[in-house]
């Protein structure tokens, strides 16, 4: 019934360059850019509990359809404990939001920097463009992915709530399931957009600092 969440993070990188007197335009850049890294440390810090999470909801489910109805009791118990654990998903997926969206506000301090590079950046501003453009395009999926996980998540709460009542009929059991597992399956989609334009925006931002000339090494970070 569950589908597992896994999302692609934005590499850091180390900026090598020593600064002389003031801040350039190219390391106030790499300055927002790297910040915003840093900002989305909560949404990383969310994915292995989530998972954690998920996987515990998903043995008591298993352990709840075991049961007969001669075991009421341990149904309702069972169902009252998961229904908690998606309590528990949501506030992580909303930290997760919160985290997302202040590194993006961060990300987009970058624009007017952009659009102030001399003529001899023409190729570096034009590569920060589709940078840009591509981190909208990653934010807005990730919008997407939310919503969906946030109804999925509801489904959960109602699942478990139907399963608390004795007059539960298993065509209204496998029609919630059916429906679950839809809206999970519209989760692992958003998922792959999402992850997607971020291995997209890492590949950009390399080339973007190699345009500004802002020599960098990567840190990178595995699911």
């Amino acid at each position: 019934m569950r589908r597992i969440v896994l999302m692609a993070i934005i590499a850091a990188g180390v900026f090598l360059l020593t600064a002389c007197t003031g801040q350039s335009a190219q390391e106030k850049i790499y300055d927002h850019l790297e910040k915003a890294v840093t900002l989305e440390d909560e949404f990383r810090q969310q994915q292995q509990p989530l998972v954690d999470l998920e996987n515990k909801e998903q043995k008591l489910y298993n352990e709840i359809i075991d049961l007969s109805m001669d075991e009421f009791e341990q149904i309702k118990e069972k169902s009252k404990k998961a229904a908690g654990i998606v309590e528990e998903r949501r506030e992580k997926i909303k930290t997760e939001k919160e985290s997302i969206e202040a590194a993006k506000e961060e990300f987009d301090k970058i624009k007017p920097l952009i659009e102030d590079l001399d003529e001899e950046k023409a190729e570096a501003k034009e590569v920060g463009n589709e940078l840009v453009e591509i981190m909208q395009k990653r934010y807005d999926a990730y919008q997407k992915l939310y919503k969906s996980y946030e109804e999925a998540l509801t489904l959960d709460a109602e699942l478990y709530e139907m399963l608390q009542k004795k007059d539960l009929t298993e065509e209204k059991l496998q029609k919630q399931v059916e429906s679950i597992n839809e809206k999970y399956n519209e989760v692992t989609k958003a998922n792959e957009e999402f992850n997607k334009y971020t291995d997209q925006y890492n590949d950009k931002k390399k080339e973007f600092y190699d345009a500004l000339g802002v020599e960098v090494t990567y840190k990178e970070e595995n699911e």
